[in-house]
């Protein structure tokens, strides 16, 4: 691109009468370039630093054009048409244009309902824990950590297991109340197998639960709740924190065996998971616990809980039914020698 200078030179040496052959010769332009400037008014225009400005392009009609009041007044009333019927609809009304432009406007153009705002949900002192599992994979193998939060002062506790059956859970659960030194009024669950058998609330009905658990929970006397099907938001104080465990302890850790997993996930939450500022809070959780949520807690029970059931066996294996005795087959003959008739 030539500079300023060039044509200000240019134009100069016009204004002296030099003829244009000469001019290109003089300052290594070619005359196609010098011709291009003349006739587009180029040495004409005021020549100052300021870039030059385009004007916009003249907005050229399409096809679509006719019809995008016909397409915006379908949507304002059934604002999840796809683009495939509208174009049908509007091909039926006289359209010639292809299906591109439909797609394109209707995206353009198509109400965006409002997202639900996010409500949080804040617990009193005491009253509820929320509880998940989360699946890791060691060199061992899979290991199931289970997680329970306190919703007010989001205290995490967290151990690894082999398996996440009824037992382990209520294993865990004893656990975890002795490291918190008492019980929460209720605990959350997000539709977890071993608690909950079905969730009829849909459809007007009610929760169905492990009557094992229900025994266990008694014994410790908490409630039972669940979320319903598919709003696992509710359970978002235990969601989050499973993120946070791969990412501040799990992730780039080296365990030697189960025992050093679980040891190194103590040690964690001892002196990072409860002792950092919580986001959501503002407080330090082993803080807040501490000052507000240790004392009114529920007491632990006497003992720890004695199933009435062996959970170790299946519970889909049919009873066992009395072996019936053999009975030994004869010839009716022999029948009749007994009975005293002759045949």
């Amino acid at each position: 691109m030539y500079g300023r200078e060039r044509r200000v030179l240019l134009r100069h040496y016009l204004e002296q009468g030099l003829s244009k052959a000469e001019l290109a010769r003089t300052l290594g332009v070619s005359r196609r370039t010098l011709y291009y400037w003349i006739d587009g008014g180029e040495l004409d225009r005021e020549l100052d630093n300021e870039p030059v400005r385009y004007a916009a392009r003249p907005p050229v009609g399409r096809k679509i054009d006719r019809y995008r009041d016909v397409i915006q007044a379908r949507l304002a009333e059934f604002p999840r048409l796809s683009a495939t019927r509208l174009y049908d609809e509007i091909r039926a009304a006289g359209y010639a244009g292809g299906y591109t432009q439909v797609k394109e406007y209707v995206r353009a153009v198509r109400p965006v309902p409002p997202s639900d705002p996010v409500v949080r949900f804040e617990t009193p002192a005491g009253l509820q824990a929320q509880v998940d599992f989360a699946e890791f994979r060691l060199p061992w193998g899979k290991r199931y950590a289970l997680l329970v939060v306190l919703g007010y002062s989001r205290l995490l506790w967290l151990q690894f297991y082999p398996r996440q059956t009824l037992a382990v859970l209520m294993r865990a659960l004893e656990e975890a109340f002795t490291a918190f030194g008492g019980v929460p009024a209720e605990l959350l669950f997000d539709q977890m197998k071993a608690v909950i058998i079905e969730d009829r609330r849909e459809r007007g009905g009610k929760l169905l639960e492990n009557l094992e658990f229900v025994r266990f929970a008694a014994h410790w006397g908490f409630r039972i709740r669940a979320c319903r099907p598919y709003r696992a938001r509710t359970k978002g104080k235990v969601e989050r924190p499973v993120g946070y465990v791969r990412q501040s302890f799990f992730y780039g850790r080296q365990f030697l065996n189960d025992e050093d997993l679980n040891q190194q996930a103590l040690s964690w939450l001892t002196h990072k998971a409860n002792r950092r500022l919580h986001r959501t809070t503002g407080e330090v959780p082993q803080v807040r616990f501490d000052r507000d949520e240790r004392a009114v807690l529920q007491r632990l029970a006497a003992r720890p809980y004695r199933s009435v059931t062996s959970l170790s066996s299946s519970p889909t294996s049919a009873p066992r039914l009395p072996r019936l005795p053999s009975v030994e087959r004869r010839p009716l003959t022999h029948y009749g020698r007994i009975v005293g008739v002759r045949p």
